[in-house]
């Protein structure tokens, strides 16, 4: 009968390398959750005021949890105050300045990337830089601007201003995405007799929609939730948009903490579950310019 041999134990080497890399595993995903609890925090805590009655958000002990809960608040976001009229207003400027400020991008970014442009790296480096400007720095100018123009407290003057808000950074997620495009694409349209536009419009455009569906969407989330230049170029509920009607929730003795965190669920709720739905598309559209073809 012939004898089995005994199993060689491993090194130990090897053992230290595996609880290593164990460790190093336990560790990332232990970092990760709490990146991810403390980004979450805010919007669940926002979420647990919204069903508390007021009476357990005056004591002295916060509650956690909505135990009892109440949909009062709700009900007093949609009937007490103008929220429907904030709510449009927001649609209206939104999605107006998303979409000016995307054609707007397309064909700047179509000029800098495929196109002999000169100083185009000048260009590229104050589109940066605009980007980086605090709002502040440029509530004063734009309200004269708008001001000397007719423009206050109307969705034009709101949404152009909305345009210049987020035109800086749909250039600079597009730019990178319409680089990687093969330049023999745009040397073929030509041989077909294609313009500059019908280049744009029916060879580089179909192929960067997830560029331009990364952009958009981070657009209309920045102009979604902008408040101070809502704030201050408008003056009546009738077109001031949601982050402004929430704030003016207040009173001068009370502050309905239930109401506008309700008001702050019905606002956020939509895009969290856009970006859920869509967090694939628009990861592929930012990270799909990371290395040129």
């Amino acid at each position: 009968m012939t004898a089995i041999p005994a199993p060689v134990p491993a090194a130990p080497a090897a053992i230290r390398a595996r609880r290593r890399a164990l460790t190093r595993r336990v560790l990332f995903r232990a970092a990760v959750g709490a990146v991810v609890l403390w980004s979450v925090a805010p919007f669940l805590w926002q979420l647990s005021t919204s069903f508390q009655r007021d009476r357990d958000l005056s004591s002295v002990t916060p509650h956690w949890l909505p135990i009892p809960g109440t949909l009062e608040h709700y009900r007093a976001v949609f009937t007490d105050y103008e929220f429907s009229k904030y709510l449009v207003n927001s649609v209206i400027v939104t999605v107006t300045a998303t979409a000016i400020g995307l054609v707007l991008a397309a064909l700047a970014t179509y000029a800098l990337a495929r196109l002999p442009v000169p100083g185009k790296g000048v260009v590229l480096a104050v589109v940066l830089g605009l980007s980086m400007f605090p709002q502040i720095s440029i509530v004063v100018p734009l309200y004269l601007v708008l001001n000397a123009l007719g423009l206050l407290d109307t969705y034009m003057g709101l949404s152009s201003s909305y345009v210049g808000l987020a035109l800086p950074l749909m250039i600079f997620v597009l730019y990178a995405h319409f680089r990687s495009l093969p330049t023999q694409l745009d040397e073929a349209a030509a041989i077909d007799g294609a313009g500059l536009l019908r280049t744009l419009r029916s060879v580089i455009l179909p192929l960067a929609l997830p560029g331009i569906a990364a952009a958009g969407m981070l657009g209309f989330i920045t102009n979604w939730n902008e408040f101070m230049l809502a704030l201050a170029f408008t003056s009546s509920p009738e077109h001031q948009t949601v982050p402004v009607g929430i704030a003016g929730f207040q009173s001068q003795y009370f502050v309905p903490w239930g109401d506008m965190a309700a008001a702050s669920v019905v606002v956020t709720l939509p895009l969290v579950l856009i970006v859920m739905l869509f967090q694939r598309r628009i990861v592929a559209g930012i990270t799909s310019g990371a290395v040129k073809e």
